[in-house]
């Protein structure tokens, strides 16, 4: 009577619990039962609103047999769940989903490994599913939040910690892929889950043992590899989500990465971060770079103040991601980075002159250690402006030149100079230096159609500024410079070294018929050429490679901008440059007056065979060879030399050992050259800044002077008063040497306004005035007061401003005033 109880209650239960109980044999290692699992699959597919509760009967056998430990009959649930999962695409299909994940979820709380695969590998086939409409109610945070932990696993038994990553890394690729494809696909993209994701994916990354495999675009691994190492599966997760992140929430997968690296300390050695950002650069689309970029650089606002090696670490970064950004499109950030790097540029220098100031009187490791690390932070950063400069477009790259140039700390331009007050003289020259060598890798391989392009005057008068030659290395900067945006047909290798060059022709220059516009630089600019140049020679700090790099100089400006005109005053430059050398009216060391003079004799050799006048080449070639005989401390084969045994003294009469003006004239007259400007001597262009510059002032170099007012300074006073003899009688009564030498003073000064350049002229008169203004302002300054104020007047005394009132009845008024 019990058992037909029994047949009676099992033949009452509902078909589909039925179906399902007959799917499960008595001994689950038989396995599904495939023709009554046939049977069940047509019946939820002839009857899909039956799927809810098929689904939810196999929830509640599925947590069952969890519980009770029986895993084989898991095992067949589950498979029955896929095989249902595979077989049904109906509207229908949604309240068994829920049922669905309700199982995996079950599976992927499990203390036991072979479940939490087996449910990440039926979530992976789900996730493979197209469904017909989108679920709005559907969430995946248990999901991310589970396989995100299962890639931390750190069981004892290795082979399962690794079986676990993999199936925890093959959760997360399947959670992205069915975010990305449902049309609320935003949700992933959300911070609480990047922050999961992105890290658990970095973490395994690093496992890799072969860097090299992910520095580049995608490879392309075998089937096998993939599954068993968790680092390739991982990476090839990391960029297809990368590659599916578009505008909104590019900053979202991006932002948690460097959470990662700082938590982790990879900054330092940062190999890996490097490694990261060239992946995130290769995957993401083309025109997403620049925000990477920016991200890159908030991120090294943020660390600004950490040790230097990690700042060099974020700079290296940046200077790979924009290798990888400058090939396509880069967007808005240009003047932003470098903006953001040359401000990062200042705060090392800062850091590196305050760890000198706190260690000065001891010389420690520690401090050397410091100084040297924030030495390659400099240099990071700049290998990071050139590269990104070279990269850019000719009119984005000048653009960048002005600004780099504007941001040098010159005198008299501090509008948009980086601020250098508080750091001294020192400082303030570390900064030129940083920001010379930045510009230096930006104008490499510029090529500007016009000399006008590669230099406005915005640009040439900082570059030329005397507050950029009160060093050895910032000249050398400055005529490099010089050197990249001059030479517009890479000339410079083959005139590298100051030498006598026996044949020219054999160097084979390339060079241009000298356009109008060239023509109209040289004459608006090339007094400040050649003045920069003769300044520069007067240095006592020169080195040889200062005159390697004059020489350079002279003759670049030969080859690319050199016509009839400038010839003659390229001429009438090195001979003053001689003279430099013979009077040493500076005081100059032996040394640098036997380098001008080696200087002069390299550039007139290669001037002349340029030029090719028989007479010219053959009076430099006999004053060379007298040299080479009697003093070949004049040539720069000899006086360049590690040991040189230089003169004590220079005689002036030794007229065979110098390049003679009348000689040149007369060799250059009769090839159609106008000479007649070649006997007034050069004098170099004074500038606004020359009177303001802590440098000798250049006014004091040409003995242009104008006294308008000897006796109001008491400092100036010059006691006139000499001892009456009859020697000074006698002068004064004989007239005629005065006359005769006032005649030769106008002789002079006719003949110079009548050969001299203009801009010669110009610049003589223009010193005159401005002298003239200053002593102008200072009698005015003394005559004039301002009358009284009610307000009160202002006094400054120990720096700090006071106001003092006057009553009004106490104020004097003019006659005029009171009626």
């Amino acid at each position: 009577m019990p058992g037909r109880v029994c047949c009676c209650c099992a033949a009452l239960r509902p078909r589909y619990k039925r179906l399902v109980d007959n799917i499960f044999p008595e001994d689950p290692k038989d396995g599904l039962v495939k023709a009554d699992m046939e049977k069940l699959t047509f019946y939820a597919v002839s009857a899909p609103e039956k799927l809810d509760r098929i689904g939810a009967y196999l929830a509640e056998r599925l947590s069952r047999d969890v519980v009770r430990h029986r895993y084989g009959y898991v095992l067949i649930a589950m498979e029955a769940l896929d095989q249902l999962l595979m077989a049904c695409h109906s509207q229908s299909i949604k309240p068994f989903v829920e049922s669905f994940l309700h199982m995996v979820a079950k599976l992927l709380e499990s203390g036991e490994p072979k479940l939490q695969v087996l449910g990440t590998n039926s979530f992976v086939k789900f996730a493979n599913i197209e469904e017909d409409t989108p679920s709005y109610h559907r969430r995946y945070d248990f999901f991310v939040s589970r396989f995100s932990a299962m890639c931390h696993s750190c069981d004892h038994d290795p082979e399962i910690q690794t079986e676990i990553r993999i199936a925890g890394i093959r959760g997360i690729q399947g959670v992205v892929r069915k975010t990305v494809n449902d049309e609320l696909r935003a949700t992933i993209w959300e911070p609480q889950h990047m922050d999961k994701i992105v890290p658990s994916l970095l973490f395994n990354m690093q496992k890799i043992d072969d860097i090299d495999s992910r520095i580049g675009p995608p490879s392309s691994p075998t089937g096998g590899e993939k599954e068993e190492n968790p680092a390739l599966l991982a990476e090839n997760c990391f960029r297809e989500l990368l590659g599916r992140a578009t505008y909104g929430n590019m900053n979202n997968a991006v932002r948690p990465v460097f959470a990662h690296l700082d938590h982790h300390r990879l900054w330092d050695p940062n190999e890996f971060a490097v490694s990261c950002f060239k992946i995130i650069m290769y995957s993401i689309q083309a025109q997403y770079s620049h925000h990477v970029i920016q991200e890159i650089l908030g991120h090294l606002d943020v660390r600004k103040r950490d040790s230097a090696r990690v700042r060099a670490g974020i700079i290296q970064v940046l200077l790979e991601a924009v290798a990888i950004a400058a090939k396509g499109s880069i967007g808005p950030t240009v003047l932003e980075v470098f903006n953001t790097l040359l401000k990062h540029l200042r705060i090392s220098v800062d850091f590196e002159l305050g760890d000198r100031r706190s260690s000065a009187g001891s010389t420690t490791f520690s401090t050397s250690s410091k100084e040297s690390d924030e030495r390659i932070v400099q240099n990071a950063i700049i290998q990071t402006i050139g590269f990104f400069g070279s990269n850019l477009p000719d009119y984005q790259r000048s653009e960048i030149m002005m600004f780099i140039m504007g941001k040098v700390p010159v005198l008299g331009t501090t509008s948009q100079s980086l601020d250098t007050s508080h750091l001294g003289d020192l400082g303030t020259r570390r900064i030129q230096i940083m920001l010379l060598r930045s510009l230096l890798m930006v104008t490499s391989g510029y090529k500007a159609t016009t000399i006008t392009n590669a230099l406005p005057p915005p640009f040439l008068d900082p570059l030329l500024s005397p507050s950029l030659m009160e060093d050895s290395e910032l000249r050398q900067l400055v005529l490099e410079v010089l050197h990249n945006l001059i030479d517009r047909h890479d000339n410079r290798a083959k005139l590298r070294g100051i030498r006598i060059i026996p044949d020219v022709s054999d160097l084979k220059i390339k060079r241009d018929k000298i356009s109008r516009q060239d023509v109209s630089f040289m004459k608006k600019h090339g007094q400040q050429l050649y003045r920069h140049i003769y300044l520069g020679c007067k240095e006592e700090d020169n080195v040889q490679k200062n005159f390697e790099l004059l020489f350079t100089s002279l003759a670049l400006i030969t080859i690319e901008l050199a016509n009839e005109e400038v010839v003659i005053d390229l001429i009438r430059l090195a001979i003053a440059l001689q003279d430099i050398a013979i009077i040493n009216e500076d005081n100059l060391p032996m040394f640098n007056r036997c380098g001008v003079m080696a200087l002069v004799a390299a550039y007139l050799n290669f001037l002349s065979q340029m030029i090719a006048v028989p007479a010219f080449c053959q009076h430099v070639s006999k004053v060379i060879e007298t040299r080479s005989v009697e003093a070949s401390y004049f040539l720069p084969e000899t006086i360049f030399k590690d040991k040189c045994n230089l003169p004590k003294s220079l005689e002036k009469d030794e007229k065979n050992l110098f390049f003679l003006t009348n000689k040149i004239a007369e060799s250059l007259g009769g090839s159609g050259y106008s000479v007649e400007r070649l006997s007034v001597p050069y004098v170099p262009q004074v500038t606004d800044e020359d009177r303001l510059s802590r440098r000798k002032s250049i006014v004091d170099t040409v003995s242009i002077q104008v006294d308008i007012l000897p006796g109001n300074n008491t400092d100036d006073k010059v006691d006139n008063t000499e001892e009456i003899t009859f020697e000074a009688l006698k002068k004064a009564i004989d007239n005629n040497g005065l006359e005769e030498q006032e005649k030769e003073k106008r002789r002079l000064v006719i003949e110079k306004f009548q050969k001299a350049p203009f801009e010669e002229i110009a610049a003589q008169c223009e010193t005159k005035a401005n002298l003239l203004h200053d002593r102008l302002a200072q009698i005015l300054e003394l005559t004039i007061r301002p009358p009284p104020s009610p307000s009160g007047t202002m006094t400054i005394t120990a720096g700090h401003a006071h106001y003092q009132s006057v009553p009004v009845y106490e104020m004097k008024f003019p006659d005029l005033c009171v009626y």
